[in-house]
């Protein structure tokens, strides 16, 4: 599965509730709003705009652009830092901060049923949306998952 299908599989509606969750703040803080407004081809990235842009996005994603893919999975997820730190730690992820390692090997701790775990741990406090975009995120980056996890809200 490439992260393209991550946001695909995971519909429409929870794109456009990803995407509203986008920080421009965030963007700046970390460097990648002109990275971010150059992937995207909008002419200033806003919340109107990114809304406007769902449609686009997800044409993207159809056409397997995985540099799209990688920058919005970037963009989303820099917003909730606290969430990402949170899950890594309850899986026993080495990280800092919320940032791990790319060679990390995690096969030790991500033991069959482990999203279902990390979902029901943190799914009364963060947005589901994000939540079960990241466990999906993790899933593709760690331990290169074939399909998305999506439970039973």
């Amino acid at each position: 599965m490439q992260l393209s299908d991550v946001f695909l599989q995971l519909g429409e509606e929870r794109l456009r509730q990803l995407v509203r969750g986008i920080s421009i703040g965030k963007l700046r803080t970390y460097q990648l709003y002109d990275r971010f407004k150059t992937r995207t081809h909008l002419p200033k990235v806003n919340t109107e705009n990114l809304k406007k842009a769902v449609p686009r996005f997800i044409q993207r994603l159809e056409g397997k652009d995985q540099e799209f893919a990688t920058d919005l999975a970037q963009a989303i997820l820099i917003a909730h830092m606290d969430m990402i730190q949170a899950v890594l730690n309850y899986l026993g992820i080495p990280n800092q901060e919320g940032f791990f390692e790319k060679d990390v090997d995690a096969k030790a701790v991500l033991t069959d049923g482990w999203e279902l775990r990390a979902w029901e741990q943190f799914k009364g406090s963060n947005d589901h949306a994000i939540l079960l975009f990241y466990i999906n995120h993790l899933a593709w980056e760690l331990s290169g998952a074939k399909v998305a996890f999506i439970p039973a809200e």
